[in-house]
């Protein structure tokens, strides 16, 4: 019985391991080995940013809240007033960002990362905006409704030409704030100024909107912030846990809630209801974009939109924040700051830029214990300076809290390597009477107070730890380029000349040479079949995580060793008889 126990076991966790890898190749982009889904996942496309076509996709209306006309360029019937503004792209430069603004509604319509290569072609940047092909199209813009129950006119919206004002494109040394600012001509009164200010060091775009009566007569108006992206499919994994793609919206009453595309594409998607406060975001791998409100804007009521392929066709989604604003009287200017975050999930700077915003770092499940990780790597981070070193730290820390824990476990191993002789001998002598033998086997077991299963408790107890630290190896951007030493030049790739996986192999077959060799012999074959296979899987595991491995196995292996010898049963190795 104790045998079948263990087996199950080892086959438990041999499952699990498999499904980590099989996931592993899937947040890579690649198809699922096990279990591949019907349409492989899309992510954002990493290179020079392309340029913008000449045209909007079809049906490019701007998402609405329900009872309003979509923010089209004009109302049904209604010809759009002539502006002659030529449509340009502007290039603009920072410490942070290579980004492309297009004079038709200011919208942002590419943006690279600088600070961060591509994964699979250094000599490129991550591209996050990018006004492609459908397969890649990602663009955050904005525009002006008019609140009404039904009719309307239409204002400046993201298709409205705007003319750039006169001023730099690129931040010189030196600079920390560059201002780069739009402007339409009025559309049935109404004047729309916009402003994008780039701070050195930050991701945090600001963006300030001003929007103008110029007519006789009040307006009652409303501020769309809208992301448009390509769909892709959410990634499931292992007890729900996955790297979250997709659009996301954040509201006090409601908290923290993904909204899949495929909800979208059927309809079916869960909208909080209008609020007060909130942001809206797009989440991907390692990198998310939101708009989020500033300041005293930060009080106006919102509603949340979203739509599909069945309104604007080619694999497009968007996700918008809608803002109610105060009648803007004649002559008078509304100005409304927002903020656009574009740039990676750090968790720390997402926490300060807005409630909740640091959970587009989606830990699933595990974030209980995953988010505390998080902050003890982090915080070991700040002392040694290296994240490779920051995880050899955590491991021998994490070590520390479950030693004694552990030392049990070693014990009842050590007990069981002293008590073996004698349940060999025994099984020999009584392998013709199973159920004899099994009662004899109990004997020698509560003579001799050991617990059989008093060595895979602790391991059970540990497996917790050990996924939610996965996560927080697979999910921090941190890890993404981070060098180690020597040819790890990447924490979050798998060591590209398998030099880990080969020690990892190495220590792991030490540790369960030290382990007391089952009685019986095709379980003793099993204990050292499984270690291989899942040191095959780790040939394909980021390099941190086979690091946390490679550390936990050394431990392990010397607190094993000064346990047995404490306990006066000396360490040997029980070498594997396949004959």
């Amino acid at each position: 019985m104790t045998d079948i126990r263990r087996t199950i076991l080892w086959v438990i966790f041999g499952f699990s391991m498999v499904l980590l890898w099989d996931q592993w190749q899937v947040f890579n982009g690649k198809q699922a080995t096990f279990f591949p889904a019907s349409k492989p996942a899309v992510v954002a496309a990493a290179g020079v940013p392309k340029a913008v076509p000449d045209t909007l996709p079809a049906q490019s209306s701007a998402p609405v809240p329900a009872g309003t006309v979509a923010g089209a360029s004009t109302v049904p019937g209604q010809p759009a007033p002539a502006v002659n503004i030529p449509r340009e792209r502007i290039a603009i430069n920072t410490d942070l960002f290579s980004a492309t603004i297009d004079t038709d509604g200011a919208s942002l319509t590419n943006l690279a990362l600088l600070k961060y290569a591509d994964l699979k072609d250094p000599a490129q940047r991550v591209v996050l905006f990018e006004n492609g092909s459908a397969a890649t199209r990602y663009v955050a813009q904005t525009g002006i409704l008019y609140q009404g129950e039904s009719g309307g006119l239409s204002y400046p919206n993201h298709t409205t030409p705007m003319a750039p004002k006169p001023g730099p494109r690129s931040m010189a040394d030196g600079q920390d704030i560059l201002e780069v600012g739009f402007e339409s001509q009025p559309v049935n009164g109404i004047k729309y100024v916009k402003t994008y200010l780039f701070q050195r060091g930050n991701y945090a775009i600001g963006v300030r909107h001003e929007i103008v009566n110029t007519g006789d007569e009040p307006r009652s108006l409303q501020l769309y912030m809208e992301l448009r992206r390509h769909g892709t499919e959410e990634a499931v994994s292992m007890f729900g846990t996955s790297t979250y793609n997709g659009p996301a919206v954040y509201t006090n009453e409601k908290h923290f809630q993904k909204i899949a595309f495929s909800d979208i594409a059927k309809a079916k998607a869960e909208l909080p209801p209008p609020a007060a406060d909130g942001w809206v975001a797009m989440v991907q791998h390692y990198f998310v974009s939101a708009w989020l409100l500033n300041g005293e804007s930060n009080t106006l009521n919102r509603t949340f939109t979203v739509q599909g392929p069945d309104k604007l066709g080619n694999n497009l989604y968007s996700l918008a924040m809608v803002a109610k604003l105060p009648v803007v009287a004649p002559g008078a200017t509304q100005v409304v700051n927002s903020t656009l975050f574009a740039g990676p999930e750090e968790e720390r700077k997402l926490e300060a830029l807005a409630p909740g915003l640091d959970l587009v770092k989606d830990y699933g499940y595990f974030a209980i214990i995953s988010k505390p990780l998080y902050w003890l790597l982090s915080t070991l981070h700040t002392f040694l300076g290296n994240w490779g070193w920051s995880i050899v730290a955590l491991v021998a820390l994490l070590k520390l809290a479950f030693y004694w824990l552990n030392a049990k476990a070693y014990a009842s191993m050590a007990k069981m390597k002293a008590v073996n002789p004698k349940v060999m001998e025994l099984r020999a002598r009584l392998k013709d009477k199973p159920q004899e033998m099994q009662q004899a086997m109990m004997k020698i077991y509560k003579d001799e107070k050991v617990n059989p299963m008093g060595g895979c408790f602790p391991i059970l107890v540990q497996i917790p730890v050990f996924i939610a630290l996965y996560w927080v190896l697979l999910s921090s951007v941190e890890m993404r380029n981070a060098p180690w030493v020597l040819w790890i030049k990447d924490l979050s790739s798998p060591d590209p000349y398998f030099i880990l996986p080969l020690v990892m192999t190495l220590t792991t077959m030490l540790q369960t040479a030290l382990n007391p060799a089952p009685p019986d012999p095709m379980q003793a074959k099993l204990m050292w079949f499984m270690p291989l296979a899942f040191s095959v899987m780790f040939f394909f595991f980021p390099a941190g995580l086979v690091l946390y491995w490679i550390t936990n196995n050394i431990l392990s292996i010397a607190q094993q060793w000064v346990i047995n010898t404490r306990m006066g049963v000396p360490p040997q190795f029980n070498l594997p008889k396949f004959t």
